[in-house]
């Protein structure tokens, strides 16, 4: 009924009515939510915590109230007084539907946990970090020359290793009388170099020699995912990498729902700062543990973001930032204390750089691919697109770099897809279609077998096959436009305009059955004309930030191409541009730098030359706002069409033909090969 409260589910972006009272695990099950549960809705497990959000989701359409679930109750007040339950959780068994609310799924109550694709990229970094280990030896008190021992300590770190005018904190002169004497006036301090006028500063110190592992951490901080790389400070060794939900995703899966958010719900920020710096300290204690170190040796944070994550991080209010003329607070580099950003998760003297953003749409992460990619320094006219829910993109060579931001929204990421996921075992993340038999088959993350090839059943078994995430998704709607099941214009053709049964009726439109477990009591996994949609709005704003560049640039075709980001790994070349998410460009120009906002950061974290070259590289880059260009329009709605319906792409059709269909019997169907108009 349309009474009933409407529940919407995130990250994954599920959303139905329920009737009233409907306990929320059991909303999420008829949804087909990924929520875990073993007790059976005991209460015993916990496994089912969930996250309300309440207030003004303008996004989603909804107010939620106070009063959107049911009270808190004995059950969960129990369970909480016995073995703990964070603050602003519930127990979806527990808590009932009795309004509309959005409910936030954190990593650990999905029963699929997301694979962070983010993964490190081996590079050579020259090794000068900011942070470094010094021994030095003291000059013992001398009354006739009455200094303070501090005093002797800077002097001797002026002249036997040229440092001037060191610092230090009250909690490190506390410690130095005794440190100084036990080592019998020989020490090792831990130094940080300082940032431009800054004063070196010693962040601790050990008697003797100590040659103790000193660490950072290099954080890329997106607006759906945290990923960080621990690295050894001494020779730039990654040890241990990982990553988590951003858990601000309840607020708002896109950059500007945020800021809606902001401006609708007093105090939305705050809440959003408290919760990614939670985020962030979770995170450096969970990758700590599995580099086998000690949280207390990390003495160095790097952190790349866009804008809108650069001021949540930094506690600002973002709302400038969502409207003209898209004002940051502050677009320069940061170096602050660790405890500024309560992260308490690692060393308390520790210090933490931020890179400078480009401008109010453009931040830290598209500084950080331009410091790992160099595209002021190429030769040939190279086009970056590092691919998530908030695009950055930069283009030129030697003589002039441009860059712009494009809001693809979480499509890429299997948001807001029917049976879309996160990246987990169990996702389909590969596919192919036959063109002639109009057959499937696929590949799910966690096994290399494919779904058509003897033992896939055997390969899966422990995951399943639970739903499509971002690369499956790209993949399927590009395998079924060069089968014929979807024609230029994005429409799903029927079974007798395709030929094959799995193009079934839904609805008005129809949808492409790429998966049915439904006989075993699995999932029916599907590709809707919604999906298609998705998927079109998402890379026509991709595409058209790369032709308004283009255009700026005054060029019509790229040399090459690189895709960054956890798609620049798991699409190929070929789909991408069949679906047109990128320009044409021969297929063997189009590379993958991986996480290359990652890598910026990692080389940003292990030299500190680096981060005065991206200083001054970020004034030359040219920036250039899709929010008030009027050419992004008609680029969008062009780009529609797949692979697009004005650019020819010659390169792409070299070496494949598209079919030539057409289900749209309201009106002639574009080819999707017209020409450039002139």
């Amino acid at each position: 009924m349309s009474d009933d409260p409407l529940v919407i589910f995130t990250p994954s972006g599920k959303r139905g009515r329920v009737p009233f009272g409907t306990p929320v695990l059991a909303a999420a099950r008829q949804l087909g939510v990924d929520l875990d549960s073993v007790c059976g809705g005991r209460g015993i497990c916990s496994k089912c915590q969930i996250s309300p959000g309440y207030g003004a989701f303008s996004k989603h359409g909804v107010t939620v109230a106070e009063d959107a679930l049911s009270d808190w109750n004995a059950v969960e007040d129990r369970y909480k007084q016995l073995r703990g339950l964070a603050e602003g959780r519930r127990l979806g068994c527990q808590a009932r539907i009795m309004g509309d609310v959005v409910i936030d799924v954190p990593p650990e109550s999905q029963v699929h946990k997301q694979v962070i694709r983010k993964s490190v990229t081996e590079r050579v970094i020259e090794m000068d970090p900011a942070t470094r280990l010094l021994y030095v030896e003291v000059a013992e008190p001398d009354m006739h020359e009455p200094t303070g021992d501090f005093e002797r300590l800077a002097l001797a770190l002026r002249n036997q290793w040229q440092v001037a005018d060191v610092t230090a904190d009250l909690a490190l002169l506390r410690r130095l009388q005794p440190v100084l004497r036990k080592g019998n006036w020989r020490v090792t301090v831990a130094l940080h170099k300082g940032n431009h006028d800054a004063a070196p500063r010693i962040l601790d110190l050990w008697p003797g020699f100590h040659d103790v592992a000193i660490h950072g951490l290099a954080i890329d901080l997106g607006s759906t995912t945290i990923a960080a790389h621990l690295c050894d400070l001494r020779d730039g060794r990654v040890l241990a990498s990982g990553g988590v939900m951003n858990p601000q995703i309840r607020f708002g899966e896109d950059l500007m729902s945020r800021v809606s958010y902001v401006m609708m719900n007093p105090g939305g920020d705050v809440e959003m700062t408290r919760v990614v710096r939670a985020a962030i300290n979770d995170l450096a204690l969970s990758i700590a543990a599995q580099g086998g170190v000690d949280p207390a040796s990390i003495y160095e944070v790097v952190v790349v973001c866009n804008p809108v994550m650069h001021h949540l991080l930094l506690g600002i209010d973002p709302v400038e930032l969502g409207q003209a003329p898209f004002a940051l607070a502050t677009s320069g580099s940061l170096s602050l204390d660790a405890r500024d950003l309560d992260l308490a998760a690692i060393n308390r003297a520790a210090r933490v750089y931020i890179l400078p953003c480009i401008a109010g749409h453009v931040g830290a992460d598209a500084a950080a691919v331009a410091l790992s990619e160099q595209p002021g320094k190429s030769d040939e006219m190279v086009l970056i697109v590092d691919v998530g829910t908030n695009a950055e993109i930069l283009l030129g060579n030697k003589t002039r770099v441009l860059a712009c931001s494009s809001p693809t929204g979480p499509a890429f990421e299997g948001a807001q897809i029917s049976s879309g996921q996160r990246a987990a075992p169990g996702a389909i993340e590969r596919v192919e279609i036959d063109p002639v038999t109009k057959e499937p088959r696929f590949r799910v993350i966690g096994s290399e077998v494919w779904s058509d090839d003897a033992g896939f059943a055997a390969a899966t078994a422990a995951s399943g096959i639970t739903g499509i995430c971002g690369s499956g998704i790209i993949e399927a709607v590009a395998e079924m436009r060069m089968a014929g099941l979807v024609d230029p214009g994005g429409l799903i053709g029927g079974p007798d305009q395709t030929g094959t049964q799995r193009c079934i009726p839904d609805g008005r439109t129809h949808s492409y059955l790429l998966h049915d477990a439904s006989a075993a009591g699995g999932p029916r996994i599907m590709v809707t004309q919604g999906d298609i949609r998705a998927i079109q709005l998402a890379k026509s704003a991709l595409y058209a930030g790369a032709r308004l560049l283009m255009d700026e640039m005054g060029i019509d075709h790229v040399d090459r191409i690189t895709l960054a980001g956890a798609f620049g790994a798991h699409i190929s070349p070929t789909h991408a541009m069949v679906l047109g998410m990128i320009p044409d460009a021969p297929l063997d120009h189009v590379t993958s730098a991986g996480n290359a906002a990652g890598t910026g950061a990692r080389i940003a974290l292990c030299n500190v030359a680096a981060r005065d070259q991206i200083e001054a590289v970020v004034h030359d880059i040219h920036k250039v706002e899709t929010a008030i260009e009027p050419r992004f329009q008609e680029h969008f709605v062009n780009a529609n069409a797949i692979p697009h319906a004005v650019d020819p792409f010659p390169n792409l059709f070299s070496v494949l033909t598209l079919p030539q269909v057409s289900f749209n019997t309201q009106g002639s169907g574009s080819d999707g090969r017209r020409r450039r108009r002139g």
